[in-house]
């Protein structure tokens, strides 16, 4: 197989789908992963396997040449992880105060308790099928929310008003709730594996010294990489002095992941690592912002790559057999329970932090839309359980990124008509407003 001729084609038609994506007004997201799909092993890809059908990567070699891009996802996720840093900077925290933080917290429960709730009700109907890790990993990636969606609505509709305001904090601070949340819940998920009890240190504190290591480690290396930036002033330097942190801190979660202490083994988090290298390096860092700036040029491709890797990771060949229908069950009731808990959380931080009325009622729909780090979660979790010896976790693996990728699609088709008509029903989308022109 020619590698090199594969993904050229496969970035030629994620390209082009950009542009079909831009004309039916939908996210690049989208049309990335529906590229990943069809250049996948399962589809178009078949031609380059000799029509060899198999989820086998020993006989496949397109699924195989998937497998060895793992870096990509890992890069990927580092610098989202590394962005989303940047929304903890003290000063702006301080500005937007106690109230967006609140809701932040509350809407990311809300998504997350609403599905373990409705996924534990699967659990019970279906318990062969619906295990206890694929329940608790999917409500801790519930939480995880892609404003990309989001914004780019406001901006097409030149949207304004306590809404918006609200939104656009809450949003930048999600996905870092998001990552946190997930580090606890999916050390729970973990922990269940072949068991049915639980204790305090395995439950709740071991999780938590998972986090507070990670961001130690992560703190260390954002405070050398600032000090460092003395030395190199030059925007093409510091960029390379950022990248080289996002994979050191890969570099020594594949060489150091685990840790002993106190008789446990404690598992860092490379996601917490890089988050925590931007959040001290926007700190610490008045000019962090050129920085920040320059890895926006950098990126795409490297997103782009990762959408399209993880559609074409979507095992096609799950959905033949008797997983299919427990995996759309899975998925209608993430897509639902999680929207609705999503609504619920950022309605009852509105109520508590005495937010104006408009807020109360649309802000929670306005947080529909998932796709990026949701994804990139889902990755992680499908080939940890992937490598297990047990065979139901190993399905479980499948099933978590299979579900995650369906509702995507769902939430990025629906959710920017919904996130417009919340803010139209606001008011805060002018009456005379219309769609920003497309870029040529």
């Amino acid at each position: 197989m020619n590698q090199f001729l594969y993904l050229a084609i496969a970035i030629a038609i994620a390209l082009l789908s950009s542009r079909l994506m831009k004309k039916i007004k939908l996210p690049n997201v989208t049309g990335y992963l529906i590229t990943g799909i069809l250049v996948g092993p399962y589809v178009l890809g078949l031609a380059f396997n000799g029509g060899n059908f198999t989820n086998d990567p020993s006989q496949n070699t397109i699924l195989e040449f998937v497998h060895s891009l793992g870096w990509v996802s890992d890069v990927a996720l580092g610098f989202i992880a590394f962005t989303i840093g940047s929304s903890f900077k003290l000063s702006a925290l301080k500005m937007v105060g106690p109230k967006v933080i609140a809701i932040t917290v509350f809407e990311a429960l809300g998504g997350s308790l609403l599905v373990l709730a409705g996924l534990s009700i699967a659990h019970f109907i279906w318990p062969t099928y619906i295990g206890w890790e694929l329940v608790i990993t999917l409500g801790a990636i519930a939480a995880a929310t892609a404003p990309a969606a989001t914004l780019m609505v406001i901006k097409q509709y030149h949207a304004h008003g306590p809404l918006v305001n609200t939104l656009l904090p809450v949003v930048a601070l999600d996905d870092a709730a998001a990552l946190m949340l997930f580090a606890v819940l999916f050390s729970v998920a973990k922990t269940v594996i072949g068991t049915s009890s639980f204790s305090v240190l395995t439950s709740i504190v071991k999780p938590l010294l998972e986090i507070v290591i990670s961001l130690g480690f992560g703190a260390l290396i954002g405070v050398v990489i600032s000090f460092t930036c003395n030395f190199f002033r030059s925007r093409a330097n510091r960029l390379i002095i950022s990248m080289a942190s996002i994979l050191l801190c890969i570099g020594l979660y594949k060489l150091f992941g685990t840790i002993h202490l106190f008789g446990e083994t404690i598992e860092l988090s490379s996601l917490l690592m890089c988050m925590m290298v931007g959040a001290a390096f926007v700190n610490l860092r008045k000019d962090s912002i050129r920085t920040f700036d320059r890895i926006d040029y950098f990126t795409p491709p490297v997103f782009m790559l990762f959408f399209v890797l993880s559609g074409a990771e979507l095992d096609l060949t799950i959905f033949a057999n008797e997983l299919a229908i427990y995996i759309i069950i899975a998925a209608a009731f993430y897509v639902i329970f999680r929207a609705v808990g999503k609504w619920l959380g950022a309605f009852s931080g509105a109520v508590i932090t005495r937010a104006e009325p408009t807020v109360k009622k649309y802000l929670g729909f306005t947080l529909i839309p998932q796709a990026g780090v949701a994804i990139g979660l889902a990755t992680t979790a499908s080939r940890i359980f992937g490598s297990s010896s047990i065979v139901e976790v190993q399905e479980a693996g499948v099933m978590i990124l299979a579900v995650i990728l369906t509702s995507t699609l769902i939430y990025e088709l629906v959710g920017p008509g919904i996130t417009k008509v919340a803010l139209s029903k606001a008011g805060e989308i002018p009456a005379n407003a219309k769609p920003a022109p497309v870029a040529k």
